[in-house]
């Protein structure tokens, strides 16, 4: 079975319908949470994953959204887009992303949106954190976002995790097998990538051979930074989208 797997959409989307059309036919669509923040089309990307049946996760900008006081945590770019998200958005959008649990296991996959040990705030933005996750993973495999790059922490089997942990850094196209290993993986960030390449990131997943394959897709940013400026959102986070930082 062939799954797209999305994850920090931001509320852009135009990256979600450019990804959603690469990745071609697939029988299902995880998300990884994040679905809404920054971006200025919270209702309609989520009724585009309401559309496709997509199941998934809470992120930190998911739970602001719905109300919570994390907001006060968010620096000052995030926390205005936030305000502006919690101003607009449908109260069917509300009552969606309130439902989104903080973890979701299928299968052979734990889905985070942060990490296994604190699946909504933890960043795995280094070996030794990977590490200390892996030895946590109640499953063989791990999806996770929130660090917004696309990224691969692996150990064989009988690996030792803070020993023997392998790191890829994976270019579009780039496939990996992991059956018969413990794995930690991220798609990227659909909506607002932060690896230098402004092309929206996920990834196809074969939940029966265990293979994945990181994908990118163009889309059109200078309209979501024309709808981004229409709404008075704050200006880094615009141009930032131009060079994927």
């Amino acid at each position: 079975m062939r799954v797209a797997v999305l994850s920090d959409i931001h509320a852009n989307i135009r990256a979600l319908d450019a990804i959603l059309a690469q990745v071609g036919s697939v029988e299902a669509v995880w998300h990884l949470g994040d679905v809404v923040g920054y971006g200025p089309e919270p209702d309609a990307v989520v009724d585009r994953l309401r559309e496709r049946g997509a199941i998934g996760v809470r992120g930190n900008h998911d739970l602001a959204a719905t109300g919570d006081d994390v907001i006060r945590d968010f620096n000052i770019d995030a926390r205005a887009a936030m305000e502006w998200t919690r101003r607009v958005i449908a109260p069917a959008t509300l009552d969606w992303l309130a439902a989104l649990p903080m973890r979701l296991t299928i299968g052979s996959y734990s889905l985070v949106h942060g990490s296994p040990r604190d699946p909504t705030w933890e960043y795995i933005v280094a070996e030794s954190v990977a590490a200390a996750n892996l030895a946590v993973l109640s499953t063989r495999y791990g999806l996770f976002g929130h660090t917004h790059l696309p990224i691969a922490y692996v150990v064989a089997d009988n690996g030792i995790a803070d020993q023997d942990i392998d790191v890829l850094t994976p270019e579009p196209g780039t496939t990996l097998a992991v059956h018969g290993r413990r794995a930690l993986i991220n798609p990227g960030s659909v909506g607002q990538p932060r690896d230098g390449d402004p092309r929206a990131s996920a990834l196809v997943l074969d939940v029966t051979s265990h293979v994945v394959t990181w994908v990118r897709a163009a889309y059109d940013v200078e309209a979501t930074q024309r709808a981004m400026r229409a709404s008075k959102l704050p200006p880094r986070g615009i141009a930032r989208l131009s060079f994927g930082i």
